[in-house]
C-alpha cells in the first residue's frame, strides 16, 4: 500500500486511479513547508515530462496569475518581478514556487507545447478586493452594445477604498456589499455575462479564456461583498463557501486545458466538508475539491499530504502520521483506501503546531493517496 515517493511511484499511483485525472490535488498539511514544495516541484516535473501533464495551479489570486503565466509562457517582466506581484499570501516569498516559476520558463523555452500557470483562488483575504479590475477588463474585451456607459461603470465602483477596507472582516457594517451602487453592479455583471455568451464566437481563444475568467471573478467578489455586509451567525461559513465556490469554478476552467496538478491546502481539495475552528465557531463548508469532484467525478483525484516530525512535534504512534512513520522511505505515496482497510482506526492527531492540519482518521477512505514525509523541518513562515 506504500511506495517511495518517486517517479515510477507517482507513475504507479496514477495507474492505480479508475481513470486519469484532468485534475490531480496534492494538499498542503500546512503552508510554507520546504520539503513538501521541493517534493511538490519533483512530482510536477515527472508529471511534465512523463504524463502529459501541462498546467499548475496554485492557491493565489486568479488575477495575480495571468502575471506568472504571461512570464511562463512568454518570458515578458522578470523573475523577480513576477515573484513579486503575481502571488497573494505571500506565496511569492516562498523559494520552491520561486523555483517551480524558474523551471517551468525554462521548460518552455526549450519546447512548442507549453505548459501553463494559473492562480485559483479568489482576490480575496479575508475581506475581498474590489471588483474594478475584473469588471473593466471584462467590458473592454467586450463590443457594444454594453449595459452601461464605463462612465457610469466607474462612477458605481467608486473609489477602492471603500471596497478593501480590512476592518470589514470583523464588522459586517462597514461593507458596501449591499449597498444600491453594488446592486446594480451584480445587476451590470450579470448583463455583460450575457453579452459575453453572444459575442464568444467572435472572440480569440486568449481573450475569450480572459473574458471568462473576469466575469467569473467579478461575480464571485460581488457575492463576497454582499456576504460581507452579512450580521447574522452564518456569515463566516457562508463566506467560506463563497470562496471555495470561487475556487472551484476557476478549477472547472483549468480542467479544460488538460490533466493539471492543483496544489492547495488539504482543506480545500479534500472530498469531506471541511471543518475550521474560528472563534468560538466551527466553520462547515464544501471545499472546492468537493465541488470539482461533483462535476469531474473520477476525473479528480486527491493526494493528501501528511507530516511525521512537523518542526520537532512527533506523532504519537497510534495516529496515521505514526504509523506512516514506520515506513522504510523519508518520502512515500501510499494508497489510502488500502490504508484504511488494513489497519485499525488511527487514533486523531492533536499537533502542538498550530499551523498543521493532522490527516483525520474518518476521512482516509474518502482520499485517493497520501505525499508522506517523514519529517518536515523547513518551516518557512507561520501559514
Amino acid at each position: 500500500m506504500a511506495r517511495p515517493l518517486d517517479g515510477a511511484g507517482v507513475s504507479a499511483f496514477l495507474r492505480s486511479l479508475p481513470a486519469r485525472p484532468l485534475l490531480l490535488g496534492l494538499g498542503e498539511a500546512r503552508h510554507f513547508v520546504g520539503e513538501l514544495g521541493e517534493v511538490r516541484n519533483e512530482i510536477f516535473r515527472h508529471l511534465v515530462e512523463h504524463e502529459g501533464y501541462r498546467s499548475f495551479a496554485a492557491e493565489s489570486d486568479c488575477l495575480l496569475g495571468l502575471v506568472v503565466d504571461d512570464y511562463v509562457s512568454t518570458g515578458a517582466g522578470t523573475l523577480d518581478d513576477v515573484m513579486e506581484r503575481g502571488f497573494s499570501h505571500g506565496f511569492g516569498e516562498f523559494a520552491a514556487n520561486r523555483e517551480l516559476v524558474r523551471w517551468m520558463r525554462a521548460y518552455n523555452e526549450e519546447h512548442e507545447d507549453k505548459i501553463r500557470f494559473f492562480g485559483f483562488d479568489g482576490p480575496l483575504e479575508y475581506w475581498a478586493a474590489s471588483p474594478r479590475e475584473a469588471l473593466t477588463s471584462l467590458y473592454a474585451l467586450l463590443d457594444s452594445p454594453h449595459p452601461c456607459t464605463v462612465e457610469t461603470l466607474d462612477a458605481l465602483l467608486g473609489p477602492d477604498e471603500r471596497w478593501s477596507n480590512e476592518a470589514t472582516a470583523m464588522d459586517p457594517s462597514l461593507s458596501i456589499g449591499r449597498s444600491a451602487d453594488a446592486q446594480r453592479l451584480r445587476l451590470i455583471t450579470d448583463e455583460l455575462l450575457a453579452l459575453l455568451d453572444t459575442q464568444s464566437p467572435g472572440l480569440s481563444a486568449g481573450d475569450g479564456e480572459r473574458a471568462a475568467l473576469y466575469g467569473r471573478t467579478a461575480l464571485g467578489l460581488l457575492r463576497y461583498h454582499h456576504g460581507m455586509a452579512d450580521a447574522s451567525p452564518a456569515r463566516w461559513t457562508r463566506l467560506s463557501a463563497l470562496r471555495d465556490a470561487m475556487m472551484a469554478a476557476n478549477l472547472r476552467a483549468v480542467a479544460e486545458h488538460g490533466p493539471a496538478l492543483v496544489f492547495s491546502a488539504n482543506l480545500h481539495l479534500q472530498r469531506h466538508k471541511s471543518l475550521m475552528s474560528f472563534g468560538d465557531q466551527v466553520l462547515e463548508w464544501w471545499s472546492a475539491g468537493a465541488i470539482a469532484a461533483s462535476h469531474l467525478g473520477d476525473r479528480y483525484a486527491f493526494l493528501a499530504s501528511a507530516f511525521g516530525t512537523v518542526g520537532g512535534d512527533n506523532p504519537p504512534p497510534d495516529t496515521a502520521e505514526g504509523i506512516l512513520s514506520t515506513l522504510p522511505w523519508e518520502h512515500a505515496i501510499v494508497d489510502a483506501r488500502r490504508l484504511a482497510g488494513a489497519v485499525a482506526e488511527p487514533v486523531p492527531r492533536i499537533s502542538h503546531d498550530f499551523a498543521y492540519f493532522p490527516l483525520n482518521p474518518a476521512h482516509l477512505g474518502a482520499i485517493d493517496g497520501i505525499v508522506f514525509l517523514k519529517e518536515a523541518v523547513k518551516l518557512e513562515k507561520l501559514g
